[in-house]
């Protein structure tokens, strides 16, 4: 498994965004308004996944006070690093074109509660792209072959 690329998922955000709000510029009216609940939820996950964060990288740097952690369950929680923040990359996407669809309609009450909505969804998913970079980042082995060399031309960093 390869760690992921932020520009990679920049790329998903924008290209989800643009597609949702393609899709909205027709089919909006036939929505419902949208739910604060994500927002919330989203910030969770973000949370659990930057403490695990933390906590994975101080074990495995060895820090004192911590136990090693089991190969095993780094791969796990590598694989949840990679796979949420892909996920909360297309998350963003699609509130982020929700947002976009419904800008020039502010001055009615529903779409300025979508626009809000869906802003703060954005941002909430920002989050979770983060902390689980940071999860995925944390996981890896320090003093690696990713550490030490650069990919491109194989010279070293430092």
């Amino acid at each position: 498994m390869k760690p992921s690329r932020p520009l990679f998922l920049a790329g998903l955000l924008v290209v989800v965004a643009v597609i949702t709000w393609a899709v909205l510029r027709t089919a909006y009216l036939a929505l419902p308004p949208l739910p604060w609940t994500t927002v919330p939820t989203l910030l969770l996950l973000a949370l659990a996944e930057g403490i695990s964060g933390y906590n994975v990288l101080r074990r495995i740097r060895r820090k004192p006070g911590t136990r090693p952690v089991e190969p095993l369950a780094v791969a796990r929680l590598a694989a949840l690093g990679k796979a949420s923040a892909h996920a909360a990359a297309v998350i963003a996407g699609v509130f982020g074109g929700f947002a976009f669809s419904v800008v020039d309609a502010l001055d009615k009450p529903t779409p300025r509660h979508d626009f809000f909505a869906s802003g703060a969804t954005f941002l909430a998913a920002a989050v979770l792209v983060a902390a689980a970079y940071f999860l995925e980042y944390a996981c890896r082995v320090p003093g690696g072959p990713d550490d030490d060399e650069d990919p491109r031309n194989g010279a070293s960093r430092a």
